[in-house]
């Protein structure tokens, strides 16, 4: 047999080819990464549109609201059904609640088919409005309060009922057992009506402790109808003067004393943003903690449902234009006296500067300058197109001037024409974020100029400024 001839099969090295194409496509795509991480890398500049506003201390607090209060105790046993509104003012000798001693009104009325109450439009509005007023106030870290409205929602709705169970009452001729078992109990003073206790009732300034400012440890009993009270159990509550007040806790003494030496200070309330003036006074107790109040002869009914109020303290407000503080930056001028500068026509302003041509020819030369602000004696002149050195000349005079003083301006760059441009800012006041500044001023800001709003993005003489707006 013929062998078969093995075909050897060798490997060459392989190399690899490079021509121009790849090193230009190479050299292309570092250039396009270092692009890109520069890109990513660097601070870019953001407009912001300047708008008119105003500023106030961040003063908010959660007070708790003191009233004089007097808590009416029942004078019989029994069922209660209550039939004036609550948070409403009662007169004396108004129909304040019921009380069926031995309950056979809610057994007759189930015979008659009368304890089923239907209720009309404005009480259906009325269960409406509180529902919403709760849901916008609503606070989900304040979980507990939804307890608080489930009550204050049963009481309103037993109220109208009993209501309803009051006109079906003179229907009872024919059960005279039930009649003779029903209460009538009056109001004995002027006030405003509330059916809950939470222990506040006797509470002033001077006896408030921490705890008792703590809305987290805070609970109320709601007063229901058709519940069972006893004889001395509380009823029912009156707000029986207008004047009230609010207490916060601030152990700033500084800030304490600030606010005695005003001794008046308006409150805003975040619940419906009234504005009401409140008189101040202050008590340290023996713990150390110091608690501010503010009175009021006014606004007591609406809020008499409320113990504890978010408010603001409005110590300082100004209106003005309105500015993030990261807008503001300082920047050095030359200052130069009014004397060595010239204003032409479409507000153009010029200086002249000595010069030396090649030939050693003294001659001078006309300098267009900007100004961006102005005392009684002299202008401040940017530094992009004078140096310190050189040398002014006085028109109509051989006298000279030598450019060597700065000073620093408070200011923002506006970016209205493309590039950013200094212009000096006079601050009204300040907080943490905002600033509000003059408007209309010389050399300032107008409304809706829109400005850099990070002023740490500006290098230099920044031109063609490729931006983005924020309002």
């Amino acid at each position: 047999m013929v062998k078969k001839k093995k075909n050897k099969i060798t490997r060459y090295p392989s190399f690899l080819h490079i021509n121009v194409g790849i090193i230009f496509f190479a050299f292309m795509m570092v250039y396009v990464v270092i692009c890109v991480f520069s890109y990513f890398s660097k601070k870019h500049i953001v407009g912001y549109e300047v708008r008119e506003g105003s500023l106030s201390s961040n003063n908010i607090y959660e007070a708790v609201a003191l009233r004089q209060e007097k808590v009416v105790e029942a004078s019989n046993a029994g069922y209660v059904n209550y039939f004036a509104t609550e948070g409403q003012r009662v007169a004396v000798g108004n129909l304040v609640y019921t009380v069926d001693e031995s309950g056979d009104l809610l057994e007759y009325l189930k015979t008659q088919g009368t304890e089923q109450a239907a209720l009309s439009d404005d009480d259906l509005s009325e269960l409406r409005s509180q529902i919403v007023s709760y849901s916008e106030d609503f606070d989900p870290r304040s979980f507990s309060t939804v307890y608080d409205f489930k009550s204050s929602l049963d009481g309103t709705v037993q109220k109208l009922a009993s209501a309803s169970v009051l006109q079906s009452i003179e229907s009872l001729s024919g059960n005279a057992s039930a009649l003779n078992s029903i209460n009538y109990c009056y109001s004995s003073d002027t006030g405003i009506v509330q059916y809950y206790i939470d222990g506040y009732e006797n509470i002033g300034l001077a006896d408030l402790s921490k705890d008792l400012l703590d809305s987290t440890k805070y609970e109320r009993k709601q007063l229901i109808s058709n519940s069972l009270v006893g004889v001395g159990d509380p009823a029912f509550k009156l707000s029986i003067n207008e004047d009230w007040m609010i207490a916060i806790n601030e152990n700033d003494l500084d800030k304490v004393k600030a606010l005695a030496e005003r001794e008046y200070v308006k409150v805003r309330f975040l619940k419906n943003q009234d504005e009401v003036w409140g008189k101040v006074s202050y008590v340290t107790n023996d713990a150390g903690d110091t608690f501010v109040g503010l009175s009021f002869t006014n606004s007591m009914i609406t809020f008499s449902k409320d113990r504890f109020l978010n408010v603001e303290l409005i110590t300082e407000e100004e209106k003005g234009l309105k500015i993030p503080n990261s807008s503001i930056a300082e920047k050095s001028f030359f200052v130069i006296p009014k004397e060595y500068v010239s204003k032409g026509v479409n507000n153009t302003s010029t200086v002249l500067r000595d010069k030396y041509d090649e030939n050693g020819k003294e001659s001078p030369e006309v300098i267009e300058i900007e100004l961006y602000n102005e005392n009684d004696e002299a202008y401040y002149v940017d530094d992009d197109v004078l140096r310190a050195g050189d040398l002014l000349i006085k028109s109509d005079s051989q006298e000279k001037f030598t450019i060597s003083t700065k000073d620093t301006l408070v200011g923002v760059y506006n970016i209205n024409k493309g590039y950013a441009d200094f212009r000096q800012i006079s601050i009204l006041y300040q907080n943490e974020e905002y600033a509000i500044v003059k408007s209309n001023t010389n050399y300032g800001l107008n409304v809706y100029d829109y400005i850099v709003l990070d002023a740490s993005t500006v290098k230099g003489d920044v031109k063609n400024l490729d931006t983005s707006s924020e309002n």
